[in-house]
């Protein structure tokens, strides 16, 4: 059983030709260039892409039908449930967009891009950021979802976290202006953020963070501040012991997960359970030393299938029980398939044979600070896992109760960890050097996020046809 790859620099290589990626990861050219041939690079690059060029959203005669794209990614996936994917999509137009990172990939690669790259999320839309926990137990807001990370244009995240700010404004009532203003928050904090990003040094940059308590400095409003202190204390709440209270109870004296068919299954399959101490072995295997000795106080308790996300539902999930100290002394992992990124199919494929490893990689590349128990395997069927805690002080924004002004306040962090997680593994120069300190970009980004929210109001309202007329399944409640 392979468990781990040739360890190489997923940031190395030769510089390519143009119209290439010039800069960024896989490539040592940032490394050669000064300072100043940096900024000369990123300003050269608007002469190729104009800034206003990303204002245009037009579908290819030949885009493939959403549902097909969609389809085909669920051949993969436990057909039982697949229904369920399709039930969570269906509500509105940003459940859909949430579910549907494969569609826009396809389209984002057909618009202009400076040739610039960074890390991507993939999958950047704004429930994708939150609070977690620093290893020093301080709170953190960061980008927080990497099934679809891959080196790729700066550009498509920023697109795509501008969209979604659309798709969420006008499902919740927003008007057009709100929903702009929103966008363009989140691109002009990216872009300032990197503009300072820029004029730091590296080490600078890559100690940086967003903490919790620096968006309470930026967030003045009364009553954003409480529901933002809410949110804080919540996420500090949220560990193994609040996940044991709710997920397990104890039978015969012995405690086990709860099952709640089909969203949570506890697993009795005794051949499974076997292999439980040799899986939990080859995973260890991939965590550093320190971290494989605390590991190792543990024993395992119990396992179980979950049900996840959006995105997610139909690829392999566990959540696995063990027991430190003893029976107040819970640790629950989660252990995720990894499939092949959405951006593959455009972009040169992921260094690491294993997509755990993958997800893992990008995580750690950018976060400020990530889980601990961060660790990948191959299963003996060859899926692709990765491993992190299941709660660890995490906590998600609650955009339904949001007024416009709080929407455009939340934007604005999130261009922040966006453009601290870019500028940790991209070009940060050259990137800031193109955006420059005019208002072209975030207009033109706003544009896009309009034209195409429109787009995705027409797939999604493609996919409820297909549920109604039988096409495809999708369970109401699921």
């Amino acid at each position: 059983m392979k468990t781990t790859e040739t360890h190489r620099d997923p940031y190395v290589g030769a510089e390519p030709k143009a119209p290439a990626v010039t800069s960024g990861p896989h490539h040592k050219v940032r490394r050669a260039l000064t300072y100043q041939q940096r900024r000369e690079r990123g300003r050269a690059a608007r002469q190729k892409i104009p800034r206003s060029s990303h204002a245009a959203w037009a579908p290819a005669p030949d885009r493939p039908d959403p549902v097909d794209l969609l389809e085909a990614q669920a051949n993969n996936r436990e057909p039982d449930l697949v229904h369920i994917r399709y039930a969570r999509m269906t509500p509105s137009p940003f459940t859909f967009m949430r579910g549907a990172a494969i569609t826009m990939a396809h389209d984002l690669a057909g618009t202009p891009n400076t040739g610039i790259q960074a890390q991507l999320c993939g999958d950047c839309h704004l429930l994708n950021f939150g609070l977690y926990a620093s290893p020093e137990r301080t709170l953190l807001f960061d980008v927080n979802d990497f099934d679809e990370t891959l080196p790729g244009p700066w550009e498509w995240d920023v697109k795509r976290l501008a969209t979604s700010l659309v798709v969420a404004g006008r499902d919740h009532g927003f008007d057009n202006a709100d929903c702009r203003r929103a966008a363009r928050e989140a691109v002009r904090s990216y872009q300032q953020r990197m503009a300072e990003y820029s004029e730091m040094g590296d080490l600078e940059v890559w100690y940086s963070r967003v903490k919790a308590e620096q968006i309470f400095d930026l967030t003045r409003e009364s009553k954003t501040m409480k529901r933002a202190k809410k949110t804080m204390r919540k996420a500090r709440g949220r560990d193994s012991l609040q996940a044991r209270s709710k997920l397990t109870t104890v039978v015969d004296g012995q405690r086990i997960i709860v099952d709640d068919p089909p969203l949570l299954v506890r697993v009795v399959d005794e051949g499974l359970r076997e292999q439980i101490d040799d899986i939990l072995q080859i995973y260890r295997s991939t965590l550093q030393d320190d971290r494989r000795h605390l590991l190792n106080q543990y024993r395992f308790v119990d396992l179980a299938i979950k049900v996840v996300g959006i995105g997610s539902v139909g690829t392999r999930d566990y959540i696995v029980l063990l027991e430190g100290r003893d029976e107040d002394d819970p640790l629950f992992l989660q252990v995720k398939e990894a499939e092949a990124s959405v951006l593959e199919s455009y972009l040169p494929k992921s260094i690491y044979k294993n997509h755990g490893h993958r997800v893992v990689a990008g995580q750690r590349l950018m976060q400020a600070a990530s889980d601990i128990f961060l660790g990948w395997l191959q299963a003996p069927t060859g899926r692709n896992f990765y491993w992190r805690q299941l709660r660890d002080m995490k906590g998600s924004a609650r955009v339904e109760t949001m007024s416009p002004d709080e929407l455009a306040v939340y934007a604005g962090f999130c261009g922040w960890a966006l453009a601290r997680a870019h500028a940790r593994s991209g070009d940060r120069v050259q990137i800031a050097a193109y955006l420059g300190k005019s208002k072209r970009f975030d207009k033109a980004i706003a544009d896009f996020a309009k034209a195409y929210a429109d787009q995705i109001e027409r797939d999604h309202a493609a996919l409820r046809a297909a549920v109604k007329s039988g096409r495809v399944a999708g369970e109401a409640g699921a």
